[in-house]
């Protein structure tokens, strides 16, 4: 990264977000935080952003927080973490704070997100990516890591910078050509474990340890990965079923941004995770039960909480 800081604009204040922020405001970024969630925001105007590591020490790193658009100026880079029903106002907030010139990182789940923020932004400004990073939220602005993984970017003119910036955070990150077959990748893995840990009410790792939660799990997995096939999307793994148990035990610890927003009466994301997949389904034949029944399942969770 050159020797002069850059600024970042992160959209949102929820897990990703606060990891992100902690990581690169400890390498040097200039961060600023943009976010609607009033305890979020007070939280991190108050003390910064907190990262907890394993020994439950707690570190706070500077970010400027921005609530209104009228404090926001105009950034060349920004990382879009909030969540995929929030990417309409996202989309919104980044048509008044990015430059003319500027790129958008999108690392959300599910799919669907860049071509929101594509339709009001234009394509030439929005960077498709994925990653495989847990966190979990602890509190406003308190987030510790949920699980090491990697940021997969697709091939995008003027990235480069952002590469190197997410690099010197010591983030790994990759670069491919066919990025959808990264967010499929991504997305059977999703459908497969966060529905299950929000139904469940567990840490991922204990999809493992819960023998019929485990089968289950890998028969979410291949029905997914047999859509993916069938809209010829090539995965970026051979065996669907080891690939998810190789995630969920990295991120054994990780409690899933789906059980997060369930405990929080948040709305999911599994409209744009096991939706997407039936979706699909419905587009290309193939049957998609075992996928369909998660997805009712969360619903009928979601319901019965908000009730």
């Amino acid at each position: 990264m050159a020797d002069e800081p850059m600024d970042l604009l992160i959209v949102g204040t929820g897990a990703m977000a606060c990891l992100f922020a902690a990581r690169l405001s400890a390498a040097g970024v200039r961060v600023t935080m943009l976010g609607t969630w009033p305890e979020g925001t007070e939280a991190l105007l108050q003390n910064g952003v907190r990262l907890m590591d394993d020994e439950n020490a707690t570190l706070s790193y500077p970010v400027r927080v921005v609530t209104s658009l009228d404090e926001c100026p105009t950034y060349r880079y920004a990382l879009v973490l909030v969540k995929s029903w929030q990417t309409d106002r996202a989309a919104g907030q980044l048509a008044r704070c990015l430059a003319p010139d500027g790129l958008a990182l999108t690392l959300q789940n599910g799919i669907g997100n860049r071509e929101k923020l594509a339709q009001v932004l234009g394509p030439e400004r929005v960077v498709w990516g994925a990653t495989t990073i847990g966190a979990n939220l602890l509190g406003p602005g308190l987030v510790r890591m949920g699980g090491e993984g990697v940021i997969t970017l697709g091939i995008h003119a003027g990235t480069e910078p952002m590469v190197d910036l997410l690099g010197h955070a010591a983030f790994v990150v990759d670069t491919v050509a066919d990025i959808s077959s990264t967010l499929w990748g991504k997305l059977v893995i999703n459908a497969a474990i966060n529905p299950l840990t929000a139904i469940l009410d567990v840490p991922n790792g204990e999809l493992l340890s819960i023998p019929h939660a485990r089968k289950l799990m890998g028969l979410i997995a291949r029905e997914a990965a047999a859509v993916a096939v069938a809209k010829g999307i090539r995965l970026p793994y051979p065996d669907p079923v080891v690939a998810t148990e190789a995630i969920t035990r990295r991120t054994a610890r990780n409690y899933s941004s789906m059980l997060q927003d369930i405990r929080r009466g948040a709305p999911t994301e599994i409209d744009v995770i096991s939706g997407a997949i039936l979706k699909a389904g419905d587009q290309t034949g193939m049957p998609t039960p075992i996928n369909h029944t998660s997805y009712l399942l969360v619903k009928s969770l979601v319901a019965s909480r908000s009730s």
